[in-house]
């Protein structure tokens, strides 16, 4: 059975949202484990079998699946019926793969680094910086209300985790703030977050 290791409030929201929004809830265990905090809360959880003690860890079996991206491909390609993401052979699935990397390779970094007033110029040629994400995500959501078009996927629901969580990093543009505003408004991350907030107020 598929089992997804999460920390309430923390990076494995994202993919306990996307479980909700798939309707797959029933088909995988949760195991709620602690993580450090940015605070100083918390700890590693020695139940957790990620090699770093980091969340969201996907075990399947013998198999095993980190970093956000890679996970929800791993589900989106096991449950391809739920329609939340691009399986092979399906004239988006370049653009689908491009999302979820380019938000782990790119977007996160610089997020980042930027939160952190770190700025070098092989930072700046190696990853760019925040006004080429915003105009990455202007482009694509002048075609369609999601980056895929019209129709929502999980790169929408990664994309704008930060933005989500962080409002005052949302790029100051109209049709980024909507888009932000609609990915936020969508029933799996409003149970996750309901679920999330179950579990803090039973710790």
């Amino acid at each position: 059975m598929l089992t997804l290791y999460h920390a309430p409030q923390s990076r494995s929201t994202t993919i306990l949202a996307l479980v909700e929004e798939m309707g797959i809830a029933d088909r995988l265990k949760i195991e709620v484990v602690t993580i450090p905090r940015q605070d100083g809360s918390g700890a590693p959880d020695p139940r957790n079998p990620h090699p770093e003690k980091k969340v969201p860890y996907l075990v399947d079996g013998e198999d095993h699946v980190r970093e956000r991206g890679a996970i929800i491909t791993y589900l989106t390609d096991r449950f391809p019926e739920a329609g939340l993401g691009r399986p092979p052979g399906d004239p988006q699935r370049g653009r689908f793969l491009s999302w979820l990397f380019y938000y782990q390779g790119v977007v996160e970094p610089v997020m980042i680094l930027d939160w952190a007033g770190i700025s070098h110029p092989a930072i700046t040629a190696g990853l760019r910086g925040m006004d080429e994400v915003t105009a990455s995500l202007r482009a694509a959501l002048a075609e369609g209300p999601w980056l895929l078009g019209k129709d929502y996927s999980a790169a929408d629901l990664l994309m704008a985790s930060p933005f989500v969580w962080f409002p005052d990093v949302t790029p100051d543009d109209a049709a980024i703030r909507d888009w932000v505003a609609r990915c936020k408004e969508r029933p799996g991350l409003r149970a996750a977050m309901a679920r999330d907030e179950a579990w803090k107020v039973g710790a």
